[in-house]
């Protein structure tokens, strides 16, 4: 556990977990490099950003936990680091419930912590439809059949899971989101992300305008013929349709 490295750490989120107050971790590095992502210095330079020890950590937490309802483990990817498990033991110790965000590429690793009974949330991440467009849209080439067990393993963990994709234009348009969610089809939640330009991995994205409300609704419609909730998440964007 001590030997993974936190290198982000937010004290009070209400943006991290719908419907919780949560503490937000930053694990370091990621299997994967979308240029889309926000987090560059987190996945290419970790080494260039202060490690926040685990006991600074847990003091925080200690002294929030009458009003912090959980943590949410995010990165990077948290299921690339040996000691995740242990990692997550030690924050559920402190009487925490905790939500993982993955990109769902090591289903073996999300099979292991739920059965150990570490997970209270899931939240995988699906970046364009579940075929040859994924790879440049993950920057990297995926399993793609992982990437269909993790979502198996997911939709039988219950209620307590979501899917969601960011809505990078050139990427992302009504055809991939309607190949997403059938692939997704009964799912019990899946969140569309506004997708934020401005620290994007690759210099390319950041000068791309966000879908406007027109779009971003007909996009919902589209999730929500096959899935039971859908919903949307950031500010609307004002250009792009």
């Amino acid at each position: 556990m001590k030997n993974i490295e936190i290198k982000g750490f937010i004290e009070t989120s209400f943006c991290d977990w719908d419907g919780y107050l949560s503490s937000v971790l930053f694990l370091p590095g990621c299997n994967l490099r979308c240029p889309f992502c926000q987090n560059g210095d987190l996945i290419l330079a970790p080494e260039k950003l202060p490690t926040i020890e685990f006991e600074s950590v847990e003091r925080s937490l200690i002294s929030r936990r009458n009003w912090i309802d959980g943590v949410v483990i995010t990165g990077g990817e948290p299921t690339i680091h040996a000691g995740i498990s242990g990692f997550i033991r030690a924050i559920k110790d402190l009487g925490f419930k905790v939500k993982l965000d993955t990109n769902g590429t090591r289903p073996e690793v999300l099979e292991e912590l739920i059965s150990d009974d570490l997970l209270d949330y899931i939240a995988m991440d699906i970046k364009a439809p579940l075929d040859e467009s994924y790879h440049s849209a993950a920057g990297r080439e995926v399993d793609l059949k992982k990437l269909h067990t993790s979502i198996g393993i997911i939709r039988g963990f219950g209620s307590n899971y979501e899917f969601r994709t960011t809505l990078v234009p050139g990427i992302i348009d009504e055809l991939a989101i309607e190949r997403i969610a059938r692939a997704i089809k009964g799912a019990k939640r899946y969140v569309l992300q506004r997708f934020v330009p401005e620290n994007s991995l690759d210099n390319s994205y950041r000068q791309a305008i966000p879908f406007n409300e027109i779009f971003v609704t007909r996009l919902l419609d589209i999730a929500g013929r096959h899935i039971s909730e859908v919903a949307y998440r950031g500010k609307i964007g004002v250009g792009l349709s």
